[in-house]
């Protein structure tokens, strides 16, 4: 899936979120954060963090069922005849068990000819791992380790909740502020009109708060993606994660330049380093990730 896609369709699935849950609050007449004086901030606080944490968690409750749909995701078990798959669910099962996971994760493999893989799930033990199968079909055995390896070290670092508080709190921002610029905006306008006015300009603040909020969530990311590299050097060993960044890192060299560039789900890559794409882009650069993996997985 090109990256400008994957990236903007997770970001909108959560604008959807944002803007549901003020539809609905709002039709129902929840948070009372208006008063004859005004805003009530502390209510109104209280209102943006509990439905903005509440979106990003009913997000992340979805994940595994989202993630299979639109991906095209298919289950895989040790019981398949299919030699390939049964190595696949051995190792990702042996990473798990060497991550202290207890349960292990679903296995999934969807058909794409990109190198992509990632994981998915709400809780550690509620997890899920898919690879395309362009990976298995272009990676060796080690390097396909490292993949696994970087995935399973997002589980085992509890990445999935981790990004969904800082979503959560990113989103309760965003309404928050959304609310505060479209009161004082609207307090000139004929008070018959006044509420639906205030209503559109709260939708379309929060759309655009939210993408800028996208960036932030990018930065921590790129930061957890560093932990991941350095998790998957102890569990399949640094030489295999860097095999693995490398193998990237030469498949990427191959797509030609005149067309949109691949994005791999779990250890994406962006032939820019600067610009918009440096700011939204969920993984770092691979160079500068090789490059701290050979100097002892630093992040």
């Amino acid at each position: 899936m090109p990256m400008m896609k994957r990236i903007f369709l997770f970001g909108i699935v959560n604008i959807l979120v944002i803007v549901t849950i003020s539809i609905v609050t709002s039709a129902l007449g929840l948070g009372s954060y208006m008063s004859s004086k005004g805003i009530n901030y502390e209510s109104l606080m209280v209102f943006c963090l509990m439905w903005g944490m509440g979106g990003a968690f009913i997000s992340l409750m979805l994940s595994r069922v989202m993630a299979r749909w639109m991906s095209g995701v298919k289950l895989v078990t040790r019981d398949t005849n299919d030699s390939v798959l049964r190595d696949l669910v051995d190792s990702v099962y042996r990473l798990a068990r060497a991550a202290g996971i207890r349960t292990m994760p679903q296995v999934g493999v969807y058909d794409s000819q990109d190198i992509n893989a990632f994981a998915t799930g709400p809780t550690k033990n509620r997890s899920l791992v898919a690879v395309s199968t362009g990976l298995l079909q272009r990676m060796n055995k080690n390097e396909l380790e490292g993949v696994l390896g970087h995935e399973i070290a997002h589980i085992s670092n509890g990445d999935m909740v981790t990004m969904t508080l800082i979503q959560g709190i990113v989103n309760a921002f965003v309404m928050f502020f959304a609310r505060i610029i479209a009161f004082f905006v609207t307090s000139t306008v004929d008070e018959r009109y006044q509420w639906i006015v205030r209503f559109v300009v709260i939708i379309l603040l929060e759309i655009a708060f939210s993408f800028l909020g996208m960036m932030v969530v990018a930065w921590f990311s790129r930061w957890r993606e560093f932990r991941a590299d350095a998790g998957g050097a102890r569990l399949a060993g640094r030489e295999r994660m860097i095999a693995a960044l490398e193998a990237l890192r030469r498949d990427f060299g191959r797509v030609e330049p005149q067309k949109e560039q691949t994005a791999f789900a779990s250890l994406k890559i962006s032939g820019k380093h600067g610009g918009l794409m440096a700011l939204i882009s969920t993984h770092p650069p691979l160079v500068e990730r090789v490059r701290r993996l050979q100097l002892g997985g630093m992040y």
